[in-house]
């Protein structure tokens, strides 16, 4: 039997608190890491002896490993057909047919159209029609020195062997500082994680800077709110809720990393503040990410990466202790990694939505009692696409103000009978019936109606779709 390597490694618990503390614990735990992968001389020498896949990466580099499934072509066409027939009717497509939506992003979005998929996805679209010229303005501005000194330390770390980051200085890099920098400015109190520097560059491998910076706006508020934020308590929570899932998904995978006391946030952190950017094959994160934008996919890819990993007696012949166990997480089998085992596992896992969000509620009001209150003041999770979808005003013309037409009231009809009474009393007193005081003059109960058409049934509904925006409390 191998001996457990416990004390202060890196798979001990006390070195859990260390890493669960702060983000700066975070940077220091992944730092030598990622500095190691590599300066530019080291990538396959200059820009004209490299040669580059279908996604970017230089050949012979571990991130271009792992093809993606190969599509026919005649079977691609036509999934671009349908995907641009739906984001050309979005709001159509999710009012009445997300399902369908939900369905076909598991099968795969179309490469050409992955980054716009993403931004009507993430709901980052609308937030960048609400916004207009806000990245610009803080583009300019100069930003905080104690953030902008960490982003640059960590722009090289970012995929190195991607050729938009490869070169120190370049566009991409240049880009990659753009956006981290301008999420400072636009959440001061939240500040800069370096987790959020690979979900940036992800991003804008797929579409420009400014929309990458209001997709990146939308990953932190709303799919993943509080992870990154100074004591890591939203990530901490998550890791519990999936340890507690694992008991039902794989009892032998939860048996074994209890018996070995192996807290979740050793493993998990960077799977899930880095979206699984940094642990699976660029195929298999392409297809994860794809399905992201939906219900808490996250939990499902991680629960299923650890059962396969953990789940029977014969893997954990070769994880006795707590080292070999953390060192088996950290080299996952390629295996299970691969593209379409991978993602039919994650679709058929046992897990419903309701249990994930069950177990949530369980383990927010343990951490209540052991913790107390959450001290980072994120705002609730929304989840999926479908419910930001509702949150939000379905296009920009929802944001206008609805204009309204003053009509004044006209003199109210009067009976026939009642009219020829009135004539014979206009003659015998010889002033006119309806003057400034009579009481028959205009109908007021309807121009009060007129008045103030927000009372009436038409102009509510116009205003409650105006006022979604308000309703949002991530805005």
């Amino acid at each position: 039997m191998a001996k457990s390597r416990g004390g202060g490694g890196p798979g001990s618990p006390g070195s859990a608190r260390g890493l669960a503390g702060t983000r700066e614990s975070l940077a220091e735990a992944g730092g030598d890491e990622l500095s190691s992968l590599g300066s530019d001389s080291e990538v396959n020498g200059g820009p004209e002896e490299r040669r580059v896949d279908k996604f970017g990466f230089i050949v012979g580099s571990r991130s271009a490993e792992g093809a993606l499934e190969e599509v026919p072509l005649e079977v691609l066409r036509q999934r671009e057909s349908k995907w641009l027939d739906m984001l050309n009717n979005w709001d159509k497509w999710m009012a009445k047919k997300h399902k369908k939506i939900r369905l076909r992003c598991q099968k795969g979005i179309p490469p050409s159209l992955r980054g716009r998929a993403w931004q009507y996805l993430s709901g980052s679209k609308v937030k960048l029609e609400q916004n207009i010229g806000k990245f610009d303005e803080l583009d300019v501005l100069p930003g905080e020195p104690k953030w902008l000194d960490v982003i640059e330390r960590d722009l090289h770390r970012q995929f190195p062997f991607h050729e938009m980051f490869v070169s120190r200085g370049g566009h991409g890099q240049q880009d990659l500082f753009r956006v981290l920098k301008a999420y400072t400015l636009y959440r001061p109190e939240e500040g800069y994680c370096q987790a959020q520097a690979p979900i940036a560059a992800v991003l804008l491998m797929h579409m420009p800077a400014e929309q990458a910076f209001w997709c990146l706006v939308q990953i932190c508020e709303k799919y993943l709110p509080g992870y990154y934020s100074e004591k890591l308590e939203a990530i901490q929570l998550d890791g519990q809720i999936l340890f507690s899932l694992l008991h039902k998904v794989s009892p032998v995978a939860y048996k074994h990393l209890s018996k070995q006391k192996i807290d979740p946030i050793l493993y998990m952190t960077e799977w899930f503040m880095c979206a699984f950017s940094r642990t699976l094959p660029w195929s298999s994160v392409l297809r994860v990410w794809d399905m992201f934008f939906w219900v808490k996919i996250i939990f499902r890819v991680g629960l299923v990466l650890l059962k396969h990993t953990l789940g029977s007696s014969d893997k954990l012949k070769s994880c006795q202790g707590q080292y070999e166990t953390m060192e088996r997480l950290r080299a996952l089998s390629p295996k299970i990694m691969q593209e379409t085992f991978l993602v039919q596992e994650v679709i058929e896992l046992p897990v419903t939505e309701r249990q994930i969000e069950r177990e949530h509620l369980i383990q927010l009001k343990k951490w209540r009692e052991t913790h107390g209150e959450l001290q980072c003041k994120s705002p609730p999770r929304l989840h999926g696409a479908k419910a930001i979808s509702e949150a939000e005003p379905p296009t920009r013309k929802a944001l206008e103000p609805v204009p309204s037409i003053i009509v004044p009231a006209g003199p109210a009809p009067v009976p026939k009978a009642r009219k020829s009474k009135e004539k014979n009393r206009e003659k015998a007193s010889g002033s006119p019936a309806n003057g400034p005081g009579a009481e028959g003059n205009g109908a007021p109960g309807a121009a009060r109606e007129l008045l103030h058409p927000q009372s009436s049934p038409h102009h509510q509904s116009k205003e409650s779709l105006c006022s979604r925006e308000s309703e949002d409390t991530y805005l």
